[in-house]
């Protein structure tokens, strides 16, 4: 990430502002840097509001809610694919203790900082955090008992070539969970079709989702099979997630004050807007599958 004040205040107006302008993950994630409403920073996901009613704790009931549905428990060795800050990973580590957590992450400067919040926390023998790709991941077949990517999997070129990793990767019963954003399927209405486009286009566009990785959920499901897992189960969560989001900023403002002002002026914008229109063509989903537990 640069340390440039300037040259990142710039750097946050094109990217933000320009609409010819599209930067790789990696750029985007540096771009960011740490800054975020969370009050440690660490957390980048946007929650989980079923029950929470503070941005940390909704951040910390997703992650929750993603390491329960994994099932990890000592004794199981978890893949984490696109760790952050790797503040999920301790958190998982200290409420449900797995044997090991790998993680792989593309974004060097995102590693860098995770890797010392892990060293600080006492927790390099059993969280192992690398720089690395979801679709070439270079480990062992069979490696782990679980596979997770909380809010990651579509930036992936492309998401079934992940798929095909994590079965791969995963030994016979293994299980893979994912925390995911994808398209609605078309609402009926041509105004409502109109601003699905276009709240799937802004997000997909800044935030680097290939166009081969949107398709609704129903196919989603289908091409968790047709990769070979089984027991497959895809859950909408969006209004869990996206709604309570923007009502909780929308009532705490304050949060936005740790974000560049370029930044700050863009979320702020979309807080004047309905949440049915800034999330009109975005879906949320819980997704949870298994290897076979004997090879057909």
């Amino acid at each position: 990430m640069t340390r440039n004040p300037p040259r990142r205040a710039l750097a946050l107006l094109d990217w933000i502002y320009n609409p010819l302008r599209r930067l790789p993950v990696s750029a985007v994630y540096d771009l960011l840097g740490t800054d975020s409403p969370a009050a440690g920073g660490h957390y980048l996901n946007l929650g989980y509001w079923a029950e929470a009613d503070e941005l940390d704790a909704a951040c910390r009931a997703l992650v929750d809610l993603v390491g329960a549905r994994a099932g990890m428990a000592p004794g199981k060795r978890v893949l984490d694919l696109g760790f952050g800050f790797g503040e999920q990973d301790l958190q998982w580590m200290r409420t449900l203790g797995p044997e090991v957590i790998v993680g792989l992450n593309v974004t060097a400067s995102q590693v860098a900082l995770a890797r010392e919040r892990v060293a600080a926390a006492g927790e390099s023998a059993r969280i192992d955090l690398r720089q690395g790709s979801a679709t070439e991941p270079g480990l062992e077949p069979g490696s782990f008992d679980i596979v997770v990517a909380l809010e990651c999997a579509f930036h992936f070129r492309t998401r079934e070539r992940f798929f095909a990793e994590a079965l791969r990767l995963l030994r016979p019963g293994g299980r893979l969970v994912l925390a995911d954003i994808l398209p609605l399927a078309p609402a009926e209405g041509w105004s409502r079709r109109l601003a699905q486009r276009w709240s799937w286009r802004e997000v997909a566009t800044k935030f680097a989702i290939p166009t081969e990785n949107a398709y609704p959920r129903a196919e989603y499901a289908e091409r968790l099979r047709a990769c070979g897992f089984t027991g497959v189960e895809v859950e909408s969560i969006r209004d869990r997630v996206y709604a309570p989001l923007h009502a909780y900023l929308r009532a705490n403002p304050e949060r936005l004050s740790t974000l560049p002002p370029a930044l700050r002026t863009a979320v702020r914008f979309g807080l004047w807007l309905e949440p049915e229109t800034v999330f009109a063509g975005l879906d949320y989903v819980l997704a949870s599958a298994e290897r076979p537990a004997t090879d057909q």
